[in-house]
């Protein structure tokens, strides 16, 4: 820019037919100008003068042919670009560095384009979809398996137990009897309906029951002591001419010796050793 008419604001020499420039109103000639307003660059540190290209980036201040990537060197001039602890970087070099890969398809997620977060990993946002349906799961309640992601009506269609007494879908633990599924409250004594998941039970024309409904409706009865006798753990039992008896009630009417091992006899209702028989 040049002037007939006025003088440089700080030396007050003579701008006529020099190039000046201008500030806030005041005609600086182009010496003053540099030195008093002149950006640093941050690249060469040497001023950019006010006929030179300034490239500004938060604060921060180039010359045009200082304006390149810092680990290739290629001019950044009007191309995008990613900036990490101060330095400038193409998008080539930044995604090389620092950028996530995709859990998904295992390529580059550029600077700039949208990622989800999941457990730790990064996904496309395209790539974070329902295995099933192909639908963007974005940030809706979702179910992994096998390293898959679904959404919650695909994953209920594809994988989930359905309960064999009420027909809903299992969604967290379970039992299983007699290879079908039961939600823990569902599995219940056929007899008491008191819920059986961690209890011991006896099974019974296919229906499970508790050991006490059980022993009430179908356990036949110790001859000694007269409870019920269940097959529940490691019990044993002895069985005589329709009578039975727990292992340890099994013993000699009169001396009470254990004959679960021993030859016996019988009294009447009672059985009794060998001893005791040839004592009376």
């Amino acid at each position: 820019m040049t002037s007939n008419h006025t003088d440089c604001h700080y030396c007050l020499q003579s701008l006529r037919g020099r190039k000046y420039a201008l500030r806030e109103e005041n005609a600086y000639c182009v010496r003053c100008y540099d030195n008093l307003f002149a950006n640093s660059c941050e690249e060469c540190k040497q001023p950019i003068e006010c006929d030179s290209k300034d490239l500004a980036y938060k604060g921060r201040h180039w010359h045009e042919v200082c304006f390149k990537c810092a680990k290739c060197n290629r001019s950044l001039v009007e191309k995008p670009f990613a900036a990490k602890d101060e330095l400038l970087l193409c998008t080539g070099c930044y995604s090389d560095e620092y950028s996530s890969k995709c859990f998904h398809c295992q390529r580059t997620i550029m600077p700039g384009s949208r990622k989800m977060e999941f457990k730790g990993s990064s996904w496309h946002e395209s790539c974070f979809v329902c295995q099933h349906c192909r639908q963007p799961l974005g940030t809706k309640p979702l179910i992994t398996k096998d390293n898959e992601n679904y959404c919650v009506p695909c994953y209920e269609k594809q994988f989930a137990h359905h309960c064999y007494s009420c027909k809903k879908i299992i969604t967290s633990g379970g039992v299983t009897y007699h290879d079908q599924p039961w939600h823990k409250e569902c599995f219940l004594c056929a007899g008491c309906k008191i819920q059986l998941s961690g209890q011991r039970f006896i099974s019974k024309d296919e229906h499970p029951y508790c050991e006490d409904c059980f022993g009430k409706l179908y356990a036949k009865k110790c001859a000694a002591c007269r409870r019920p006798i269940t097959a529940l753990g490691s019990a044993k039992f002895v069985s005589f001419e329709e009578r039975q008896w727990h292992e340890e009630c099994f013993n000699c009417a009169k001396c009470c010796v254990p004959l679960a091992d021993l030859g016996f006899l019988t009294q009447g209702n009672d059985v009794i050793c060998h001893k005791c028989s040839s004592a009376t």
